[in-house]
């Protein structure tokens, strides 16, 4: 019998773990469909989510739960899932509830049926204009300028088999995307669909600033975007600055400008402050990301798991 390996990243979600796991266990467990084993990571949460997740993991001996020694954001949580799983295939599911959990039944079908990645597109969401504005304009960008074949409402829950497993712990890559690099390997692909629910129980924090950081991670680890743009101003203004000049100078000669503009001066240096800060922005951003990589700290730290006695650190 084939072994799923079920992938829960946990952050203040306290309130979430009990009806989830009761879900998981009655659509998933008890049907028998396969042999499987449920990992938990708590992301650093400040709440009882720890707590909530060793008592579930008292009553079933395939549960285990992982503690981060803080908050390192979901892509290293599901990675420190990802290493510690030892099932044929990995389903990455949030524990928030609005994903049914019936569909990973359907993607496990379709990896039986010789899919490497089966992906959960959702056909709709049952959440406010501003999610659902952001969610589409995050999207539109990855699948415009980034990554051609991500699905039109994108997708959060997948299943992937062993060999892509293995292919991402060695890719090793920080300040990035799952979902992205996931894309990218371009092993074969089946999708499934759903709607997405609107949250019952608990707060999202899933704040603008961690959006930000995700459309910027995604577009300079999968784009060229950010440092064409940069280029094609520079271009641009250049230009422009040439065709001015050259305005400028003709009418001097001619006698048609009596004084120098002082506003126009300055409106223009500013102007070009401006675009020399964007593009050091631009060009910072791709130096953090390398200075990163190259410092080779861990992309998380487990602080203490029911599977080792012992602390450990990955």
């Amino acid at each position: 019998m084939a072994r799923l390996s079920i992938i829960v990243p946990v952050y203040y979600n306290e309130k979430n773990l009990a009806p989830l796991y009761e879900d998981i266990r009655e659509k998933l467990i008890l049907p028998g469909l396969f042999d499987y084993e449920l990992i938990m990571v708590d992301d650093g949460s400040g709440d009882n989510s720890w707590a909530e997740m060793e008592k579930i993991a008292a009553q079933d001996k395939n549960v285990k739960i992982y503690h981060l020694s803080r908050n390192f954001g979901s892509h290293a949580a599901i990675l420190c899932g990802l290493e510690h799983c030892t099932g044929d295939c990995a389903v990455v599911k949030a524990a928030d509830l609005q994903e049914p959990t019936e569909i990973i039944i359907e993607m496990f079908h379709k990896w039986q049926e010789g899919n490497n990645v089966v992906l959960a597109v959702r056909k709709g969401r049952e959440e406010s204009f501003s999610q659902r504005f952001f969610a589409n304009f995050y999207y539109w960008l990855v699948r415009n300028f980034a990554l051609k074949k991500m699905p039109e409402n994108g997708f959060d829950v997948y299943l992937i088999d062993r060999k892509v497993i293995e292919v991402l712990r060695l890719m090793d890559e920080k300040d990035s995307a799952l979902t992205g690099q996931i894309l990218w390997s371009g092993f074969k692909t089946a999708e499934v669909s759903y709607v997405r629910q609107e949250r019952k129980i608990g707060k999202s924090r899933w704040t603008l600033q961690k959006k930000i950081r995700l459309v910027m991670d995604t577009l300079y680890s999968f784009s060229t975007v950010p440092i064409t743009m940069v280029t094609i101003i520079g271009v641009l203004t250049s230009v422009i600055s040439v065709i001015w000049a050259l305005v400028v100078l003709i009418n001097k000669i001619a006698g048609n400008i009596p004084v120098s503009g002082f506003t126009t001066m300055f409106i223009f240096q500013l102007f070009s402050f401006g675009i020399t800060m964007l593009t050091l922005g631009v060009i910072g951003g791709y130096l953090w990301r390398t200075f990163d990589a190259t410092r080779n700290r861990p992309n998380y730290i487990v602080e203490k798991d029911n599977v080792n006695s012992e602390n450990t650190r990955e």
